[in-house]
């Protein structure tokens, strides 16, 4: 099982980016799945996680009105809007371990590797 997040890169504050990450040997259409950022020297946050049906999404604080998640059965998307430079990190996504939406690393089972945002003021 691979998780492959992608869609990185640097911006300006302000702008837009729209984050990817993919899934390949199995489809994870009954778990909900999420998205984490680590910034440097620091522990890695939650960002967002949608139920299985997409039926319920949760953010975290910092970046709830600007986030939004979204997926299909095999594809996670994060679609980042005005984004600051406090926004700069390693992005990750991750499946969880049961259907429903969690903000708890602990909860997630599969992780893939980060991709990295960069926001410049």
């Amino acid at each position: 099982v691979q998780l492959q997040a992608s869609g990185g890169g640097s911006v300006q504050a302000g702008e837009s980016m729209r984050l990817s990450c993919t899934t390949s040997g199995r489809t994870f259409s009954n778990n909900a799945v999420g998205w984490f950022r680590q910034a440097p020297g620091k522990e890695r946050e939650f960002v967002a996680s949608i139920s299985w049906r997409s039926s319920t999404t949760s953010y975290a604080d910092s970046v709830k009105g600007r986030f939004t998640i979204s997926r299909d059965t095999a594809r996670v998307f994060l679609q980042m809007n005005t984004l600051t430079p406090e926004d700069t990190a390693d992005y990750y996504c991750a499946v969880a371990l049961g259907s429903q939406v969690t903000n708890s690393k602990d909860r997630y089972r599969y992780w893939g590797r980060g991709t990295l945002v960069t926001v410049s003021s």
